[in-house]
């Protein structure tokens, strides 16, 4: 080679043969040399162009010999390979061989460790250079052997006395990997947590051993892309994951990643904590919560019984005194009479439906169900908190004042949640202005709302004694009271500010402006659910044109049975009736399994709902799908088990004739507009 400019002449035209110079026998014994040689060997003329070459050669710059034969050398290596000969070039000329070892860079076929020999050939010893022979051997992989073995002794100095004191003794799994994935220590809580001994996932894939298959695929991507980008969305951070254990069970842990990179070795730590225990814990608290939940709710029904005796008593003798007077009247019949006959029609209504409404809170009070947040307005429920206490704050000379607005939004609540928050700040009301007696005592209930902050709140404000400044850092605390023995279990402030926090809100003691308290419970609504309040189902008359359905009741209370067959016909059902399970497996075997929906009460001698559904799915299944159940026994074990097992549709006593015909209308054809 004469310089680096010089390899930048124009090249000769391409040898059509390896060796085309040369005499047959000089060119055989290239060729024998070449083929012998242990590494990459290739003669190049004097113009470095590309005469011979072995298989190793040609394997790696992946050409055939006739696709070689006649290219440069600076074509086929490219520049950065022949850096090394380019800075000896003049020593070559005057005939002396080079040698030289390290790192080339190859562009594309990566960077490789070579010891290389470039030799001058001459075809006598004082004839002209003809060419060079250049003979490489790849050390790439016993260089970075080197390399490796010397890093993993550096690192295993740099962090033995790390480990030892930390690591080994921390209560916490740590888990250390490298690039690949590859594990590189374990410590010992990590082998308590997952089961392995820690000299048997040495080396081994992190992902084989404690990650769930499902979540495999992300952990790769995740890793190939820190790698990549230096970029993560976890390291440093606290993340709940599922884990796998050597047993297959799958655990909840607790981990941060953290990059420990040493001695230029990018490795990957994981902090690891079982949450199993943690999780048992929080599973024992929050069923502690629900079982004081309902123990405060049955708290709170025992101090309401009296009131609701009387409450329930008093409609029904309005009830029974009504219909009395209706049926006298009834004996003397006239036209002029029948504005009358219609009042009296109103006020049994009425009172009627004021036994359903307190009938029906009550079984709202002592249901134990999730929570279920619904569209509610919240002033809807304070009514039925009022009027649940409406007796007893009567009885004890208390007014109750109403103030709010007209246009309050809907709010997202669990409706028995909160009605149980009002109804224990309402009693705690009442019960403090008892202890005070005198004239004048209300309470004063408020719903304001702050349509800027998204918020509505409701307060309860009592004119009483107020709470001591010396208590009021405690009036929240569980099992705190200051009522006498047997008269309050002290959970009712605590429980009802768990529920409220649970909605996103809050609830908080204030002085009232009238003197006393005020419980204030501020609660968060969103605009965008008040244009999707439920529209109210336009009822269709009575009479309305509709099929001739058959209907099957089945009740042993003759006067239940006879007021849903009333009920139905008046709307155009055609009715039979049966006393019980077997009364009306008989009907359908007579008719032949030829009727369109079945009403059946729950308990009942001679075959009950439960076994009567059972025969009905065995004999005559498509008729199963279209049984609805009339019951007032929804919170006994037998009624609440099967309700839930079956998913059949339930009408809950006492009903109206409107909620028995819609609930007709849905099982004779559910998907009928009704």
């Amino acid at each position: 080679m004469n310089s680096s400019s010089e390899l930048r002449e124009g090249e000769p035209e391409r040898a059509s043969g390896c060796l085309g110079a040369f005499e047959p026998s000089e060119a055989q014994l290239l060729q024998t040399v070449f083929s012998g040689v242990l590494g990459r060997a290739v003669f190049v003329d004097a113009a470095y162009v590309c005469r011979c070459a072995n298989q190793e050669f040609l394997d790696f710059v992946g050409l055939t010999e006739a696709q070689l034969v006649g290219r440069s050398i600076r074509e086929v290596l490219g520049d950065a390979a022949l850096g090394p000969g380019l800075a000896q070039v003049d020593r070559l000329h005057r005939g002396e061989a080079i040698r030289w070892e390290g790192w080339v860079d190859y562009g594309s076929r990566g960077r490789r460790y070579l010891q290389e020999t470039v030799t001058p050939y001459r075809r006598t010893a004082d004839s002209a250079i003809v060419g060079f022979i250049g003979i490489a051997r790849d050390l790439t992989d016993l260089k970075l052997r080197e390399q490796e073995l010397a890093e993993q002794v550096a690192l295993q100095k740099a962090t033995e006395a790390h480990h030892a004191a930390v690591v080994r003794a921390a209560l916490d799994g740590v888990v250390v990997i490298d690039g690949d994935g590859l594990v590189v220590d374990f410590n010992p809580a990590a082998e308590t947590i997952f089961g392995y001994c820690r000299d048997a996932v040495i080396g081994r894939p992190i992902a084989d051993l404690i990650i769930p298959p499902e979540h495999r695929a992300a952990h790769q991507r995740g890793l190939k892309s820190l790698l990549m980008t230096g970029a993560s969305r976890v390291l440093g951070k606290r993340l709940e994951l599922p884990a796998l254990l050597s047993t297959g069970e799958t655990i909840p842990i607790e981990l941060t990643i953290t990059d420990v990179t040493l001695v230029g070795r990018r490795l990957f730590a994981a902090h690891i904590r079982d949450l199993r225990a943690a999780k048992r814990a929080e599973a024992e608290i929050r069923a502690q919560r629900n079982a004081l939940y309902q123990k405060e709710k049955l708290a709170a029904l025992g101090s309401l019984l009296a009131g609701v005796a009387h409450e329930l008593n008093n409609p029904l003798s309005i009830v029974t005194g009504q219909t009395m007077m209706l049926r006298e009247a009834m004996e003397n019949l006239a036209v002029a009479d029948s504005d009358d006959l219609t009042r009296r029609c109103d006020r049994i209504a009425t009172a009627a439906d004021r036994c359903a409404r307190i009938v029906r809170s009550f079984l709202a009070i002592a249901r134990q169900r999730e929570a279920e947040r619904t569209p509610t307005r919240l002033e809807a429920v304070v009514e039925e908190a009022l009027e649940l206490l409406a007796y007893t704050m009567c009885a004890s000379g208390i007014a109750i004042a109403r103030d709010w607005p007209e246009d309050l939004p809907m709010l997202l609540l669990d409706q028995n949640q909160i009605h149980q928050v009002v109804l224990n700040l309402l009693v705690n009301a009442q019960q403090a202005l008892e202890q005070v007696g005198g004239e004048d005592r209300k309470i004063i209930v408020r719903i304001a709302v702050d349509r800027q902050a998204g918020s509505v709140s409701l307060s309860v404000n009592d004119n009483g004694p107020g709470v001591p400044e010396a208590i009021r850092g405690r009036i929240f605390d569980p099992f705190f009271t200051t009522k006498p023995q047997g008269a309050g279990t002290g959970i009712g402030l605590a429980v009802s500010r768990g529920l409220v926090e649970a909605h996103g809100g809050s609830l908080r003691l204030d002085d009232a402006p009238e003197g006393g308290a005020r419980f204030t419970l501020l609660l968060p609504y969103e605009p965008a659910l008040q244009g999707g309040e439920a529209i109210r189902e336009t009822l269709a008359p009575a009479a309305r044109a509709m099929p001739a359905y058959h209907v099957l009741i089945v009740d042993d209370d003759a006067a239940i049975a006879e007021l849903l067959a009333e009920v139905a016909g008046r709307i155009g059902y055609v009715t039979t009736r049966a006393q019980n399970g077997e009364d009306a497996k008989a009907k359908i075997e007579t008719w032949g399994g030829r009727f369109d929906a079945i009403l059946c009460d729950i308990r009942m001698p001679s075959g009950d709902g439960p076994a009567f559904y059972d025969w009905l799915r065995e004999q005559y299944a498509p008729l199963a799908d279209r049984v609805g159940f009339v019951t007032g026994d929804t919170l006994g074990p037998l009624a609440g088990r099967f309700l839930a097992d079956s998913g059949c549709p339930v009408l809950e006593k006492p009903f109206s004739p409107e909620e028995i015909r819609t609930f007709l209308a849905h099982l004779t054809n559910p998907g009928r507009d009704t």
